[in-house]
């Protein structure tokens, strides 16, 4: 009987004893309620001990989590719609804050960080262009706002570290995509007209040239055919005169030849002349 007892002792000793103890891993945190109270906080890894049937314990991971988000729509300052996707990465750090605000759910966490991030981003992007938004450097967008993120976040218990842009897009539901699409080709016609315009005077220049260097070329080939007739013409008569000079009479007929040649070349011309005229002279019989 007294063996029994005391095994029933040492039973009990050890299920309270290890009802008592309780271990926190690496990367958690804890925190110990007393009739759900929080009365210890911010417990390091290792091994704790609290009161049984008493005391609870709540484990909560404190690396880093990665928080996402459904793609807000914010207007810029022109009034135009972006969709930007988001997400952010935190982690509790003060976890008696973050049970007293969300029960220690982390679904709730997200739900009411969620607005806090989604409105200081509204308010950077609402302060920007469009062609800032897109192609401006992210880092800048949200490099301004952490800070006033994590005031918000600090009532919640956690730390946003980072917050990153995944993707900006333009809603197809939008007059955006249109607007920048006309741009886009008002653009491209701008380019157009001006290449355009550039190739027509290349062009014109091209012209211009062509027509001068044809006629510079037509005027020097004219200059020397002139230069060559004239010189043609001044040995014709140097030969002319040659032949004048040694048989004059016979120079007078093959040029009284050339002059009948010339006179009846056709067939059909009549010439009148006198009887007597000089220019018969090598036509009449007794010659």
């Amino acid at each position: 009987m007294k063996f029994s007892t005391w095994m029933s002792a040492a039973v009990a000793a050890l299920l309270l004893l290890a009802s008592s103890v309780f271990v926190i891993a690496e990367g958690q945190t804890a925190l110990v309620l007393n009739l759900g109270k929080v009365v210890r906080w911010d417990l390091k890894p290792g091994l704790h001990f609290k009161l049984p049937l008493v005391e609870s314990v709540r484990r909560f991971d404190r690396r880093l989590q990665v928080l996402a988000a459904q793609p807000e729509r914010y207007l810029t300052s022109e009034r135009k719609d972006v969709s930007v996707d988001f997400f952010a990465i935190g982690r509790i750090e003060d976890v008696r804050a973050f049970y007293r605000a969300t029960g220690g759910q982390e679904d709730a966490a997200s739900a009411r960080l969620a607005p806090i991030i989604k409105d200081a981003l509204r308010n950077e992007i609402n302060s920007r262009t469009l062609q800032q938004v897109v192609s401006g450097s992210r880092a800048d967008v949200i490099g301004k706002q952490l800070e006033n993120i994590n005031t918000g976040a600090r009532n919640l218990g956690i730390s946003i570290v980072d917050l990153r842009i995944k993707q900006i897009d333009l809603p197809t539901d939008s007059r955006v995509i249109g607007d920048v699409y006309s741009r886009m080709r008002a653009q491209r016609q701008q380019v157009a007209s001006r290449l355009r315009a550039e190739g027509e005077e290349q062009a014109n220049q091209i012209r211009a040239k062509a027509d001068r260097d044809r006629a510079v070329i037509l005027a020097e080939a004219e200059r020397d055919a002139q230069t060559l007739r004239g010189q043609g013409d001044a040995e014709a008569t140097r030969l002319y005169a040659e032949a004048a000079n040694r048989d004059p009479s016979f120079f007078a007929f093959q040029r009284s030849l050339e002059a009948y040649r010339k006179s009846f070349s056709s067939g059909d011309n009549v010439i009148v002349l006198e009887r007597d005229d000089p220019f018969l002279q090598y036509m009449r019989s007794d010659r």
